[in-house]
């Protein structure tokens, strides 16, 4: 075939695939547009029937709406007349009641004016029978004035006269047959209480010494502790202020001194530097001042004890020390702190079986000697000391009263106050308590040192040898050689103006002065 006609009939090919192509295309157009003309037809009309549908329903819930509310309408007006009936008909009750109680009133006004009309016919009754009866009373006293030659006043005068003779002496026989019936109902409920409390509160006493001796392990620690030209003892005598007597007492010795402060210090010390074997000046004074603390430590410790012995709580710590300084202080040979004890203990007994309260009677008893512990440092009485210091720590009222007048230097205005004295004479009375001479002796003492410590310059002061030598360390920075004289002069002078002693005093001044320094 010839290659142009196949060109020919290719584009005739080509014409009528486009012919046909374009003839579909219109086909399709009409089609779809004839397709959404009749969709939109159909969707107007739905739409139409929508409205119509929505408007009938609508017309139906209003009519249905009407019909609820002409029924709710007529409901609240039925409901309305029931309550008017309702309300009238009990209005109507209301006024029957409120009629028949006008003529229930009405007729005991009725009664009650009938009553009353009979009352005032009895009343005038009465009056003329009253007057009567005062007639004849008349008539009778008249006539008993006549037989007793009394008047109405003076026969009432005389009964009363006889009335009140007979009541005065009743009254007499009675108060006196009361005030014989508790007396004794008191005083043997007092003795039983004071029976009950000693029985249950049977405290140790003991009878302080003035002196303490030391065991040696030889006799040659004897010579040991003398040192070479006496310098350990002197020492040690110095630092302490306790007499060391060394005799022939084997393997022991005597340490002297009033003061039990001193003398336990003393003691403790001299144990260590035997047990140590090392005596010499500066070990001694280590020793000595060790001893101390241990002292003031078992002070404190001692307090401590007596304060949960007792059961007293809350109490100031100074005051906690000042209790276990009691421990080493002795009245008349008794033990400062287990009277304290034995005090606090019979004082809260007594309390307890009186309905008082016993922690505060025990507290009183436990600080009413409390003032024995600063007497040595202070101006004036131990009372006067210990209310002060009961007062400076903050005590209250009753115990600061209780200290006051446990010896009646005021009146006791309380039980309490009333129970510590009692206590404290039970206390004091037991058998071997007291010994007056011992107690003299250490005031004498006490009262020596007072003097030679009360002159400027005057570090410390220790009586020692009974009594018959006092030493007195002066600072060295306040008072020089050539003063020493007169200071020794001064407190001679002194010792003999306010103090009565069997034969002489020796007055030693001790001063020294030190130089020290470290080689580093």
């Amino acid at each position: 075939m010839e290659p142009w006609l196949i060109i020919v009939l290719i584009v005739v090919a080509l014409a009528l695939v486009i012919v046909c192509s374009i003839i579909a295309f219109n086909l399709g157009v009409s089609h779809r547009k004839r397709t959404a003309e009749s969709l939109f037809g159909s969707a107007e009309e739905e739409a139409k029937k929508i409205v119509s549908d929505a408007i009938k329903s609508a017309e139906a819930k209003k009519k249905e709406t009407l019909l609820e509310a002409k029924d709710e309408i007529h409901r609240l007006r039925s409901e309305a007349d029931k309550d008017m009936r309702e309300r009238r008909s009990e209005v109507q009750r209301q006024e029957r009641r409120i009629l028949q109680k006008e003529e229930s009133l009405d007729r005991k006004l009725e009664n009650l004016e009938k009553k009353d009309e009979v009352l005032n016919s009895k009343v005038r009754e009465v009056e003329v029978k009253l007057t009567e009866a005062d007639e004849i009373k008349k008539r009778q006293f008249e006539m008993l004035e006549r037989i007793s030659s009394f008047t109405t006043e003076q026969a009432k005068e005389y009964l009363l006269k006889n009335l009140e003779d007979e009541l005065v002496h009743e009254k007499a026989l009675k108060i006196m047959e009361i005030e014989q019936q508790t007396r004794e109902e008191s005083e043997k409920k007092a003795r039983e209480l004071i029976s009950q409390a000693i029985q249950r509160c049977a405290a140790d006493h003991v009878a302080e010494a003035t002196v303490s001796v030391v065991a040696l392990p030889n006799e040659e620690m004897k010579g040991r502790i003398i040192g070479r030209e006496g310098r350990n003892i002197r020492t040690l005598e110095t630092l302490t202020g306790v007499d060391i007597i060394i005799d022939d007492t084997p393997e022991a010795i005597t340490l002297s001194c009033f003061d039990p402060v001193r003398r336990e210090i003393a003691r403790i010390a001299l144990e260590r530097l035997i047990s140590d074997g090392r005596i010499h000046p500066a070990r001694i004074e280590e020793m000595v001042e060790k001893a101390r603390r241990e002292v003031d430590a078992t002070i404190k410790a001692e307090g401590e004890r007596a304060v949960l012995e007792t059961g007293v709580h809350g109490m100031h710590p100074e005051l906690v020390k000042l209790l276990g300084r009691l421990r080493y202080r002795t009245s008349y040979g008794q033990n400062v702190l287990k009277h304290s004890l034995e005090v606090a203990y019979l004082s809260g007994i007594m309390a307890a079986e009186l309905g008082l309260d016993p922690a505060l009677a025990k507290r009183a008893g436990l600080l009413h000697d409390i003032g024995k512990a600063l007497d040595h440092e202070m101006e004036g009485s131990h009372i006067e000391i210990g209310v002060e210091v009961a007062k400076r720590y903050k005590e209250c009222e009753a115990v600061v009263h209780a200290i006051h007048a446990h010896h009646g230097d005021v009146e006791a205005k309380t039980v309490i106050a009333c129970l510590v004295q009692a206590a404290d004479a039970i206390s004091a009375a037991r058998p071997g308590a007291r010994r007056e001479n011992l107690e003299n002796y250490i005031k004498r003492l006490e009262k020596l040192e007072e003097i030679a410590s009360s002159f400027d310059g005057v570090e410390r002061s220790y009586a020692i040898q009974a009594g018959r030598e006092i030493r007195v360390i002066i600072k060295p920075e306040a008072v020089g050689d050539d003063k020493m004289v007169l200071v020794a002069r001064e407190i001679v002078k002194r010792i003999e103006n306010d103090l009565d002693y069997p034969g002489q005093i020796k007055v030693h001044l001790i001063r020294e002065s030190r130089a020290i320094e470290y080689a580093k």
